[in-house]
């Protein structure tokens, strides 16, 4: 199951540089991770400062 980034992300750029597979990238508005490529190695999650990504 494929990690989501909800509307409280401020689009600071933690998670994408802790991604290891390169899933995520900036969107509009708010960084966005593509569910094909994710592992759910939830290492982004572990970085986000605002609690804003979760398990799908």
């Amino acid at each position: 199951m494929a990690y989501t980034i909800n509307d409280g992300c401020i689009s600071c750029g933690a998670c994408a540089g802790e991604c290891p597979v390169g899933a995520i990238a900036e969107g509009d508005g708010k960084y966005e991770i593509n569910a094909d490529e994710c592992i759910d190695c939830g290492s982004c999650a572990a970085t986000c400062p605002t609690e804003s990504i979760e398990q799908a």
